[in-house]
């Protein structure tokens, strides 16, 4: 099979392009300087020469509070949203898959019951998933052959995210505080390449959601854990930090607002028959192993 992934450079994009591989699929991955998503004409020439059988849209933009200042909304919008129905457009004339990867912020984010894929109840909080819901609207409005993946609190080796800022943190602070009231799940993107790959090789189609396994946590729970297991593995100082909880509130307000709840229930990839994701407390295990530091 032949897949186009786009954002290759970015932690998802990046461990797709190496799943694909491994299978001997012929796996093409773009980045910016390949496809401006944002450009129809480019999105066009590009898909069209390589002529794919589906295609995993992991290029976004995940700069969430980044997305809320004024000069930068259009930007967002263009690459989460007019990107998106772009590449959407082109899969639907091509007759090939499309994967879309989104998030849990396309709800608000309330209550306590973990959200169900085919929950059609969104509100988002922010820009940034106002932008990542158009894009979900723009894919599932154009397109029969269409996978949509949410995910929450990713994690993986390219690019910035939650372990690499807390284990830096952890070398120059002695007290860290983190919010306790936000709760959900990691994602692992190399646990999370291998289902999507797994996914595109079906044609199941439809709205699903994707985490590691090993319950719902919050953020402090997250730091814990990452700490512990740094101590663990010989990087001693880790055991010294102290890990204050505090509320969302107490933690001081940021541009974009939070979801409370990113719980996303992953039954409907049992009942598709798809493998669950290995515990997060084993992926973090892991992905410490790839960091150096």
């Amino acid at each position: 099979m032949k897949v186009l992934v786009t954002g290759a450079k970015g932690q998802l994009g990046h461990d797709c392009v190496n799943e694909l591989e491994k299978r001997n699929h012929e796996a093409i991955g773009v980045d910016i300087q390949e496809m401006d998503i944002t450009d129809s004409a480019s999105v066009e020439k590009v898909i069209k020469e390589i002529n794919p059988d589906a295609v995993i849209h992991c290029a976004a933009w995940t700069a969430v509070d980044a997305a809320e200042d004024e000069d930068k909304k259009a930007k967002v919008l263009a690459i989460n949203a007019v990107g998106t129905e772009n590449i959407a457009k082109v899969c639907k004339e091509l007759g090939c898959k499309m994967m879309y990867i989104s998030t849990d912020y396309v709800f608000d984010g309330q209550g306590s019951e973990p959200w169900q894929p085919d929950c059609k109840d969104y509100k988002p909080l922010n820009v940034y998933g106002e932008t990542k819901l158009a894009g979900e609207l723009a894919v599932s409005g154009n397109l029969d052959n269409y996978f949509i993946v949410r995910i929450a609190w990713v994690f993986g080796k390219n690019g910035n995210n939650f372990i690499k800022t807390m284990i830096n943190l952890g070398k120059n602070h002695d007290t860290i505080r983190v919010v306790s009231d936000q709760v959900g799940t990691p994602t692992y993107t190399y646990d999370l390449s291998r289902l999507l790959i797994d996914m595109i090789e079906t044609d199941k189609y439809g709205y699903y959601h994707a985490t590691n396994e090993g319950g719902y946590i919050s953020w402090y729970d997250f730091t814990t854990e990452i700490f512990r297991q740094a101590a663990a593995a010989g990087h001693e100082e880790y055991a010294k930090i102290s890990v204050i909880p505090v509320t969302t509130a107490e933690y001081g307000a940021s541009k974009a607002k939070r979801p409370f709840n990113s719980r996303l229930d992953k039954s409907k990839l049992t009942e598709n028959g798809f493998a669950l994701l290995p515990s997060w407390q084993d992926a973090v295990a892991r992905y410490l192993k790839e960091l150096e530091f």
